[in-house]
């Protein structure tokens, strides 16, 4: 399956919240980006620490017309327990992406390592950004847990381009 380019329209997404409501990206309509945090779901230290911060720091994100919502391929049980005892704030939680799904958005596929409570299947990390007009600006995956995007380098190349209109890189995907 091809992964999304940027420039060009992002996958659909269409997924229930932990608010008892739904996330449509269709229907978003940011001043500047959405922002996709896309993480392994409830059994990831690493994503635990990078919720929290981006939970503790939303403003650092909607102060600059960006939001951010955080996404994985847990079912409603594990997503209401990183709801209930993660510490993300208002950080709206998005669950239930398949792997049809998270590989439209060209994420990486993981199977569930022996004696652990991972889930069977479920998609690596990953921070795409999207227009109000549904395209594609930036996409990060990983392959693995650790090395996350700093969010300072991250808000920092943000603010150069909405100051310069930097245009999408990697169009030619």
């Amino acid at each position: 399956m091809p992964q999304p380019t940027p420039g060009k329209a992002a996958p659909s997404l269409e997924l229930p919240l932990t608010i008892q409501a739904r996330f449509e990206l269709a229907a978003q309509s940011p001043e500047n980006f959405t922002m996709l945090l896309f993480y392994r779901g409830s059994h990831c230290p690493i994503c635990k620490g990078q919720l929290e911060e981006l939970g503790n720091r939303l403003s650092d994100f909607t102060d600059r017309g960006i939001s951010p919502f955080a996404i994985s391929m847990d079912g409603e049980e594990r997503a209401m327990k990183v709801d209930a005892e993660w510490d993300t704030g208002n950080l709206p939680l998005v669950y239930d992406m398949s792997e049809k799904t998270a590989r439209e958005w060209g994420l990486y596929i993981s199977s569930k390592r022996a004696g652990s409570d991972e889930p069977e299947v479920f998609s690596e990390p990953g921070i795409c950004l999207i227009r109000p007009d549904g395209t594609l600006y930036m996409a990060q995956q990983q392959s693995a847990p650790f090395a996350r995007p700093d969010f300072d380098a991250l808000l920092e190349g943000i603010d150069y381009v909405l100051d310069k209109d930097y245009p999408p890189r990697g169009d030619l995907t």
